[in-house]
């Protein structure tokens, strides 16, 4: 405190009282956050007791990430406290969403030992748009099921109205799982094995056949081959030949074997892993071993 009785403070006793320093005071006095009450007859900047709280107020902001035109306008009243941070928060917030991209691609791009073309093609993949993401889902769809019109129809459209896209708060996984999904979608062998699944399915549908017949099957085809593998039983043993006709009625053998190979291929089962990731759902069941257990029994009876 200088020494003539008004009470006021040079900056450097100023950073002493407020544990900032000099070059700190000066810097945000030069930037017109912390105005000097008045100046000494040698020129020097002086503050008062106020300017020590203003300066604390001041310091929070900063710690807090608000940029210096925050800052001056809540200092000089134009803005409240309130409102700037409501707005900072909002900023965060997107700033959060975009890291969480970051760490979700780099982490990928670790864990796979990509090039730089693939960690390029990921991160595009991460950044795009909800109207962008949504459009290559529809395309994927049209494409699987264009002129087939004899598809099941629950099955297609289930297809046509899923709504795969990341959420606001989408997690690390969430993203990681985005990024495969979409380089799966636009992988043009995946893209002609989907249309194979949805033509086998079309072809299958004959008339009078009730929409939601084809899911029925696979729940049908799942609960027999999981207790048909609990009890023990062998894919190439007598009482599967029984599990299968119960399972297939009159149906070829050797045709529903095709179809099955179609289906259950690790991609596929990788595209539903993958979807059910994205929307929240964590991994789904798959079933691979009930599927691979039916594929098995099929091939020993069409061998046979």
């Amino acid at each position: 405190m200088i020494e003539d009785g008004t009470g006021l403070l040079t900056i450097g006793e100023l950073a002493r009282v407020t544990g900032l320093t000099v070059r700190t005071i000066r810097y945000w006095s030069d930037e017109g956050v912390l105005h000097p009450v008045t100046r000494s007859s040698g020129g020097y900047r002086l503050y008062d007791a106020e300017s020590v709280a203003r300066l604390e107020l001041i310091r929070t902001l900063r710690e807090l990430g608000l940029g210096l035109a925050d800052v001056r306008e809540v200092i000089s009243g134009e803005k409240d406290v309130a409102s700037v941070a409501a707005a900072h928060v909002a900023a965060l917030d997107a700033q959060i969403r975009s890291l969480k991209v970051t760490r979700a691609v780099l982490s990928t791009v670790a864990r796979r030992g990509s090039t730089a073309e693939e960690m390029t093609l990921m991160n595009r993949l991460a950044r795009l748009s909800a109207a962008e993401r949504r459009r290559i889902l529809e395309e994927f769809v049209d494409e699987m099921f264009h002129g087939l019109d004899t598809a099941d129809p629950v099955i297609r459209d289930r297809m046509r109205e899923m709504a795969v896209d990341l959420p606001d708060e989408a997690t690390a996984e969430q993203v990681d799982a985005w990024v495969e999904l979409a380089e799966l979608l636009q992988d043009p062998r995946f893209r002609a094995r989907m249309r194979q699944v949805a033509e086998f399915n079309a072809a299958d549908r004959g008339a009078g056949t009730p929409a939601g017949a084809s899911m029925w099957f696979s729940r049908k085809l799942v609960q027999l081959a999981a207790e048909a593998r609990g009890q023990g039983i062998a894919p190439e043993s007598p009482e599967a030949g029984r599990i299968l006709r119960d399972l297939l009625g009159d149906a070829d053998p050797a045709a529903v074997l095709a179809r099955l190979k179609s289906t259950v291929s690790d991609e596929v089962a990788r595209y539903r892993e993958l979807v059910s990731v994205v929307k929240g759902r964590g991994p789904e069941a798959t079933y691979r071993a009930e599927f691979a257990w039916v594929v098995a029994a099929l091939e020993a009876r069409v061998a046979g």
